[in-house]
Order: C-alpha cells, then sequence, then structure tokens
C-alpha cells in the first residue's frame, strides 16, 4: 500500500488525492497499471506533472479497461498531450470497440501530430475580433468575450486555450486600449418584458394531446424526447452505452440489425395483462411511444402473456383502448406467446450451449436449505436435453422441474428460472403448451425478435440489465439496450394489482374503474381528458429519478384542459325553492347562456326562466354575516346570465325550522343598484345524481408501516364518496352522452357516468374549480 501510495504521489497526485484513489481498487489498479507502462519509456523519474495528470484522467474516466495498454502508450509516447485530445481519445476507443485499432483514424480524431504555431493562432485571433468589432467598440469591455474565445478556438480545435485567452486578452487591450470607469461599472440587465394576463392566457392554451404537451420549463414532452439529456444512443451504435457488453459478434449483429430498420428507432410497451394500467404506466406510454414519434420511429404494442393464470379478454382490451385513449396508436400489437416456439427452440440451444439446466427443487427450497446454487447446476447437456423435453410432453408434475440459466449472479443469488411447468390453457394457443417461459427469459429476448433499439423500463428493472444482456450474448443474438427511467408514483393512492383487488374484493371500491382510484380507466371514468395527463407527464418531465408526486399536480392539468374544453351549464346540488312573487304565474322566457363566457364565439345554450328557480341552499342565510355577499333577507343579489336581480320578501319554513323556500321580487339588473354578487339558478331543471369524490386515502402514503401501521385497508377516507341523488342541472345537458364533460358553474368540473340512464344522468365531479389549499 505504502508502496502504491508513493507511486500516485510521484506523479503529480497530492497525498490526499492519492490516499481516495487507494479506496477505489478498480480506480486504484487501472492507474498503476498505467504509471508502470509509462515508466517502462521514460523511466521512473520521467513520468512528470503533466503526463500524471492525463494518466490518472484516463484511467478515472475510461469505461473499456482493455483499451488501458493503448492510451497508455499513446500518453507515454506524447501522441496525447492534451486533455482535449484525451477527450478525443476516450470517445475513439468508445466509438471502436472491437480490434485492432486504425491508427491512422485514430491520429486523425485525437490530432496527433497537429502542431499549432502562435502565427496561426494571431491569425485565427484577428478574424473574429475583425468579425465583432463594430460591436466590440461599441460595448468596449461589456462585450462577452467567450463569445470570441469560442469562435477561435472553433477554428483551431487542437490549440491551447490558455494561449488563445492570452491572445484574445492582448488583442482586445490593443483595440479597445486599458478599462476606463465606464468599463468597470456592471452591464445593467435588460428589462424583462411586461407578461400581460393574454400573453398568460395563451400559455394556459397551449393545452396539446399525443404527447406536445408543455412542460413547466415550456418544453413540450415531445421537445424533451428529442433532445440532449437523454443522452441515448443513435441506432446501431448500441456499443457507446456505457455497461453494453461486447461480444466478436456484435459488430456484425449490429450491420444485421440496421439493415433490417433501416436505422430507426424502435421501442415498445410491453404491459402483463393480467390488470388495468395505471397513472405510472401514463409514463411509460409516453416515454415509449413518445420517445419513438419525437425521432420518427415506431413503438409496438407487445403484451407479454406468459402467465396464462392471472390474464383475461378484458385486461387485453382495456390495456389498448387507454393506449389509443391517451392519443397513441401502435405500430403493431404483438404478444410474447407469438414466439413460444422459437423462445423453445432457444432454451434448447440455451441448453446445449452449456448456460442452462433442468433443475428439480424451487428456489424457497434452495434458500431453505441454505444451498448456494442448485445441485444439478452441473448436470450433463444431454440429460438436460431429455428432461426438458419430458417437461413440454407434460410428464411433470407442476413445481417438480424447472429450466433454470447458469448465470454468474452475485453472492446469494441463485440461478433464474427461465421455465417453468403450468397446466393452465392459454388465451391464445389453448393446450398446446404446458411450460411457459419467465418474464427474466422472455423479455430480452422478444425485444431482440423485433429489433428494438431502445428498450426502455422503469428503475426496478435497473437490477435485470446484466441478464438481459447476458443471455442474448449467450445465444449470440442481438442485443438491445436497456435504459431505465424514474418510476412515477402518486401520494394518497395504491397502484398494486393485489391491492386494489383487495380493495374491490372487500367492497371499499366498487371495481378497477372506481373514480376514487388512479387507474387509467378509473381516471377517465372521473373525467379527466388524456391531453391532461399527457400534460401532467410533460411537466413531470423526463427524468430517470424515481418521482413522487401530489395528486393536486395531476388535477391542476386536469383544469387547465378542462377550462378550455368543458362547456358551462348550471345545476344547483343542495336546492332551495325560490318563487318570484311580481312575475305571472304563467311566465316563462329563454335565458342564454354561453358556454365559454370568457369566449362567447365559441357557442351558447339557452335555458327557461319562470316564476319559479332553484339556487343552492349555501347562496342565502337568514342572518346576515359580516362578508357574506349573496342572498340574505336585507341583501339582494343577482342571477346568472338572467338579467334580475332579486330581493327577499318572506321566508317559508318546515315544522323542524329549516328553510324549504323563499318568496322575492325581482327587478331588471339594469336598472337596479348592482349586488354584491350574481348566483347561479335553474328553472324547469333535470333531476341528476352527482357523485363528489376526494382522496380514498387519509395518510399521503398509505403503504408505508410507519405512517400506516394498520395497513392500508385501515386508512380509508369515510368521507371519499358522498352521493348528491336529487341534484338539479338545466335541460341543456339532456341529450350528453357518458364521458362529456362540464363546468357547473361555480361549483365545479363534472363528467357524465357510464351508470347514467335515459331516465336518469349521473355526474362525477372530476375537480373543484380551484384548489383545496388544506390539500396542498
Amino acid at each position: 500500500m505504502a508502496d502504491t501510495l508513493t507511486l500516485f504521489t510521484s506523479i503529480g497526485l497530492s497525498e490526499q488525492k492519492a490516499k481516495e484513489t487507494l479506496k477505489n481498487d478498480s480506480l486504484s489498479s487501472s492507474l498503476k497499471e498505467a504509471i508502470t507502462q509509462v515508466q517502462r519509456v521514460h523511466g521512473a523519474s520521467g513520468v512528470d506533472k503533466a503526463m500524471g495528470t492525463l494518466l490518472y484522467s484516463m484511467a478515472s474516466r475510461l469505461k473499456d479497461i482493455k483499451r488501458l495498454a493503448f492510451l497508455s502508450e499513446s500518453i507515454a509516447q506524447r501522441k496525447i498531450c492534451t486533455e482535449l485530445q484525451l477527450a478525443a481519445a476516450l470517445d475513439f476507443v468508445k466509438g471502436h470497440p472491437q480490434d485492432p485499432i486504425n491508427q491512422k483514424e485514430f491520429d486523425e480524431a485525437c490530432g496527433v501530430g497537429v502542431v499549432i504555431t502562435p502565427e496561426q493562432i494571431e491569425e485565427a485571433v484577428e478574424a473574429v475580433i475583425k468579425k465583432h468589432k463594430d460591436q466590440l467598440l461599441k460595448e468596449r469591455y461589456h462585450f462577452n468575450m467567450g463569445l470570441l474565445m469560442g469562435e477561435a478556438r472553433t477554428a483551431l480545435k487542437w490549440a491551447d486555450g490558455k494561449v488563445i485567452k492570452n491572445e484574445v486578452d492582448m488583442q482586445v487591450l490593443h483595440l479597445l486600449g486599458p478599462k476606463t470607469e465606464a468599463d468597470l461599472e456592471k452591464k445593467p440587465k435588460a428589462q424583462k418584458a411586461k407578461v400581460t394576463d393574454n400573453d398568460v392566457k395563451v400559455k394556459k392554451e397551449e393545452v396539446a394531446v399525443n404527447g406536445d404537451a408543455v412542460s413547466g420549463e415550456g418544453k413540450s414532452l415531445m421537445e424533451q424526447l428529442r433532445g440532449e439529456a437523454l443522452k441515448f444512443h443513435k441506432p446501431g451504435e448500441n456499443y457507446t452505452t456505457e455497461g453494453y457488453v461486447i461480444t466478436p459478434n456484435t459488430m456484425n449483429l449490429l450491420k444485421k440489425h440496421l439493415e433490417f430498420t433501416g436505422g430507426q428507432i424502435r421501442t415498445r410497451f410491453p404491459p402483463e395483462p393480467n390488470g388495468i394500467l395505471h397513472i405510472g404506466h401514463a409514463k411509460a406510454i409516453n416515454f415509449n411511444f413518445g420517445y419513438a414519434k419525437a425521432n420518427n420511429g415506431i413503438c409496438f404494442l407487445r403484451y407479454d402473456d406468459t402467465n396464462p393464470e392471472k390474464e383475461e379478454e378484458k385486461y387485453f382490451t382495456a390495456i389498448k383502448d387507454m393506449v389509443e385513449w391517451l392519443g397513441y396508436k401502435p405500430y403493431a400489437v404483438t404478444h410474447a406467446s407469438d414466439n413460444f416456439q422459437q423462445l423453445y427452440d432457444l432454451a434448447v440451444d440455451l441448453i446445449r450451449r452449456g448456460h442452462a439446466y433442468v433443475c428439480h427443487q424451487n428456489s424457497e427450497e434452495l434458500k431453505g436449505h441454505n444451498v448456494p446454487q442448485s445441485p444439478w447446476r452441473d448436470r450433463p447437456i444431454e440429460e438436460s436435453l431429455v428432461l426438458f423435453e419430458r417437461m413440454k410432453k407434460g410428464l411433470f408434475a407442476e413445481g417438480e422441474a424447472t429450466l433454470r440459466m447458469k448465470m454468474v449472479m452475485e453472492d446469494g443469488k441463485i440461478d433464474p428460472v427461465a421455465y417453468r411447468i403450468k397446466y393452465t390453457p392459454h388465451h391464445r394457443t389453448g393446450d398446446e403448451w404446458c411450460i411457459y417461459p419467465t418474464y427474466d427469459y422472455t423479455h430480452c429476448l422478444c425485444d431482440s425478435i423485433e429489433n428494438i433499439s431502445h428498450s426502455l423500463c422503469t428503475k426496478e428493472f435497473q437490477a435485470r440489465r446484466s441478464s438481459y444482456y447476458w443471455l442474448c450474448n449467450a445465444l449470440d443474438l442481438y442485443c438491445p439496450v436497456q435504459w431505465e427511467y424514474g418510476r412515477l408514483n402518486l401520494t394518497y393512492t395504491v397502484v398494486s394489482k393485489r391491492k386494489i383487488i383487495k380493495l374491490v374484493e372487500t367492497g371499499v371500491v366498487r371495481d378497477w374503474d372506481d373514480p376514487r382510484l388512479f387507474t387509467l380507466t378509473a381516471l377517465r371514468r372521473r373525467g379527466f381528458p388524456p391531453e391532461a395527463i399527457n400534460n401532467f407527464c410533460a411537466r413531470v418531465g423526463v427524468t430517470v429519478s424515481q418521482t413522487t408526486t401530489e395528486p393536486h399536480l395531476l388535477e391542476a392539468c386536469v383544469r387547465d384542459v378542462l377550462n378550455e374544453t368543458a362547456p358551462r351549464t348550471m345545476a344547483v346540488l343542495e336546492p332551495l325553492k325560490v318563487t318570484i312573487t311580481n312575475l305571472p304565474d304563467n311566465f316563462k322566457t329563454d335565458v342564454r347562456v354561453p358556454d365559454f363566457p370568457a369566449d362567447e364565439a365559441k357557442g351558447s345554450h339557452t335555458v327557461p326562466f319562470t316564476r319559479t328557480v332553484f339556487i343552492e341552499q349555501s347562496d342565502f342565510r337568514e342572518v346576515m354575516e359580516k362578508g357574506y355577499k349573496r342572498l340574505t333577507p336585507e341583501q339582494p343579489v343577482g342571477l346568472r346570465h338572467a338579467g334580475y336581480v332579486i330581493s327577499v320578501q318572506k321566508i317559508i319554513k318546515d315544522t323542524q325550522g329549516k328553510v324549504v323556500e323563499l318568496e322575492v321580487t325581482c327587478c331588471s339588473s339594469e336598472t337596479a343598484e348592482k349586488p354584491k354578487a350574481f348566483i347561479h339558478w335553474v328553472s324547469e331543471p333535470l333531476v341528476c345524481e352527482v357523485r363528489l369524490y376526494d382522496r380514498l386515502f387519509l395518510h399521503k402514503h398509505p403503504e408505508d408501516p410507519s405512517e400506516v401501521p394498520n395497513g392500508f385497508l385501515s386508512d380509508i377516507n369515510p368521507d371519499s364518496l358522498q352521493v348528491i341523488s336529487s341534484a338539479l342541472v338545466d335541460t341543456s345537458v339532456k341529450r350528453a352522452k357518458v364521458f362529456d364533460k362540464f363546468q357547473f358553474e361555480r361549483v365545479g368540473y363534472f363528467s357524465v357516468d357510464s351508470d347514467s340512464t335515459a331516465d336518469k344522468l349521473i355526474f362525477n365531479r372530476t375537480v373543484t374549480l380551484k384548489e383545496d389549499p388544506g390539500k396542498i
């Protein structure tokens, strides 16, 4: 250890830096090997600090360790002399993973042997300053000198940056002379243009479908997925991705992949058809389909139908419906079961190659006996081939035998299962198979078969990336690149299939589409527009980190969309009868109500206005209170859109003293004193049912034992659903269809529920008009 520490300090590392390096076994080993190689050329004391800095930088940044000797030799021979050249060298070896390296191409890419003279630097800087001379003379030292540096460096790629800076400083001084007091003053900041209400309104109207939603930073999802931030590999350049495993046949397989795809980006969305998609899947759908769309590629909808016990036709249908509801059309709908024969043939090949074997114990038994690996791991290949054939023919009982992959696993990990026996008919293949492949075996091979370029999945699959690459390479198949992104989680909800089934079975919710859940079918039923969900995914952003978000952020996206798309109508949830005594008994007129008051050109509808109207009980108070602006015996109120102001003349109560009717008089709002408020009302209305939804759970994290010790079922909000069976709504909605959306003026946004009948409409409250501050 002491010798290595001395070796590291001999190349110019500080003692502290050297000690830190020794803590990293991989870096320490690489650096030691690099120094030793260079010392063979220059001697023990011939490695100066500049060369030592390059060696340390190279050892700490190099991913492909087999290139260590080549790059160390290049540094030793002084072919690589600057950080700029080293960066180019690292990029070159990353892009050329196979031997031999073409020395001529390497030298050209890294500027080897290129000499930049002082005269060349002087001429390049002169040209740049001449180009910007007028602006320089105008702004003097307030000019952005970095622009001059950048353009000079572009012209002379391999020049020393410090030398260029010195030349720029000298020539600027020659042009402008020394700095004056005015030059030393801070440059005043440019005044930001005042944002008007109209500007804000226009931005709010920038609501789009199918991934064109705008994020909080103003970037649409398409822009994010097209952007540099992702750092995804180009099609066919899989080998440039960190951690990608390269075999002697990799480049040939990539060449064939490119010939087949033409360089097209190909993604897939691979759900299991054993449950309904939830809000987290919306991000996955937007990411997979959106990334393909943003880059002129294609995306498959592939059902991972390898577990016949839990799969039902209703899930297949619902998944496709939700993908299309969000605005995406799959390039093709495929199934893992399309490839059952090919997957079986590949499993036989895997056994023949010595990478798989038939095992007669399950994982729990192996763990229970504290056995590091199956005792059948070294079973002869021919024996495993015979036994696997017997598995296929149904000659073993369920659980009696499995096919395991012989991977190099971490300590304590057992070889993963590739095939297991299940005597359950498959929804597509019937009784043809009694052995079914697992996710670990199927997923990467189906990606390979479909020539997927980018296998996008959530972070929890990161641990399976090594097995993904191992299996493709073990079978000598084209290997896609697996990229992980952060899963989207919401507070105050559960999304696991098992827990939702428990909620349904215990009667807490009615089904998977209960509007209190965050499944996509539930959100649709509640009235959430697909545009709003896509906008929400855009606002969350294309992140690789796990994201836990509050529901009110999603609800804000819903309001933004519905504010522009849901026509206004009037509804009264808790009616109070009002009789206008100074109108004739048979009085009736039509009142025009704009669908969108802020833009009346978008249409209107008419509602009847008669001697009897209904208002909200909360819009009347018998006793005046400070700050209350609606109807009281002393305070008149206006009726929205009607052109009348009403004043209370008589209060009628039932035997319990509850106010059941008001007798009022009206006058034209044009002649009356302007009231403090205008309230909504209905006349000759339809009776409807209204369902008011709130959070299903009381705590943010109902699955967290520290928050909810007795489990999520003990955390149910008793007020998560309130049913108003005799609400009143104006007649303009009588022809409304399921999922039609409205803004009930002053009440909230509502959507027609699928339980509606020809005799009675049912409305679900989608969101309130404004965010409840108590929920933030």
